[in-house]
């Protein structure tokens, strides 16, 4: 039989089972027993038999897509996120579809109309410097919206973060444990809520210590700009007991431009003159190149409640947003100066 024309009907008459049957075997978590499964699935083999995605959609209304937007994969961060939620929702049955939306502008309306123009069935926006109007207007339009890894102060939508004000306060005590006392901060993009607690975090933890910021500068999530504002911290020679003895930055990406300047450029060792501690945890944060002290976002327990909130959304209209702040651990490794030991 040419497999082109094998329909549902053929392979329900071949398994002696009504078509509605091989509907819910290829239908993502409907009900039905593993032995009607078994015999729909060995009769679709011997045919050669493929459900059409497309046109269960138009029968459905539900494309079983969801839309994944992102700005850039320069952060390592988003493509192990982007792998992690692409897996969690083919185990559901959906697929991911992604979207770029550049940072530089800010006009979202080509994005937006690609996005309507896909059907989805959700919408993850994980960028944390796209324009807050992108997930307004989608939910305006009727498209579940869930932010991950990022939040906004409109409440009506759900977001899964990271505590990031509570991993900040976390580095904060740790680099005090530490000994630091001319402690500075490498901020990302100012607009970003994931920057603004992290930061807000960091700086409560050293008013409770009695301490100030030494100093800030941004280096805005950019490789480059970050190592500019790490020049600007460190000036070739002033006597390095007048500048920072350690430095939080932001996030895991933007340490390893300070890392990179301060060993090959300014010759800073590592911790043994200056500390660097971040935010992330990426798989690069353990190589012994970098050997990167940080706060680790709970990816995994982040994937699993974007998914779980996204997929109560699309079949629940009617659902109230969720709010979701989870902390993470801190991983200490050899670029920031130990604790003393306590006898």
């Amino acid at each position: 039989m040419n497999r082109d024309a094998v329909t549902s009907q053929d392979v329900a008459r071949l398994a002696g089972v009504s078509q509605s049957a091989v509907s819910r075997v290829f239908t993502p978590g409907a009900s039905v027993s593993s032995a009607m499964r078994e015999r729909v699935m060995s009769a679709a083999e011997t045919l050669g038999y493929r459900p059409n995605a497309l046109a269960r959609s138009l029968i459905t209304g539900q494309s079983r897509m969801i839309g994944l937007v992102l700005a850039y994969l320069e952060n390592q961060y988003y493509p192990v996120a982007l792998e992690k939620l692409s897996r969690a929702l083919q185990l559901k049955g959906y697929h991911v579809v992604v979207f770029f939306a550049s940072n530089a502008s800010d006009n979202i309306d080509p994005v937006l109309e690609e996005i309507l123009d896909y059907q989805i069935d959700g919408l993850i926006l994980a960028s944390t410097s796209l324009s807050n109007g992108l997930a307004e207007r989608c939910h305006e339009a009727g498209i579940p919206v869930v932010l991950f890894n990022r939040r906004q102060n409109n409440l009506s939508l759900s977001h899964i973060t990271s505590d990031n004000y509570a991993g900040g306060k976390r580095l904060a005590e740790f680099l005090i444990q530490g000994n630091h006392q001319r402690i500075a901060h490498i901020a990302g993009w100012a607009g970003a809520a994931t920057q603004i607690d992290r930061e807000a975090g960091f700086v409560a933890g050293l008013t409770e210590a009695g301490l100030t910021l030494f100093a800030r500068e941004s280096g805005d999530y950019d490789f480059e700009t970050t190592r500019e504002a790490t020049r600007r911290l460190f000036p070739p020679g002033v006597p390095l007991d007048t500048l920072p003895d350690a430095v939080f930055v932001a996030n895991d990406h933007m340490a390893f431009a300070v890392l990179e300047t301060l060993r090959h450029e300014l010759s800073i060792a590592v911790p043994e003159q200056v500390s660097v501690v971040a935010y992330d945890d990426v798989p690069l944060a353990s190589w012994p190149s970098y050997n990167l002290t940080t706060l680790r976002q709970p990816t995994n327990r982040m994937v699993s409640a974007t998914v779980d909130v996204l997929l109560g959304s699309i079949n629940k209209p009617i659902h109230e947003p969720q709010h979701i702040e989870i902390e993470g651990p801190l991983i200490v490794r050899g670029s920031a100066r130990l604790p003393p030991v306590s006898s």
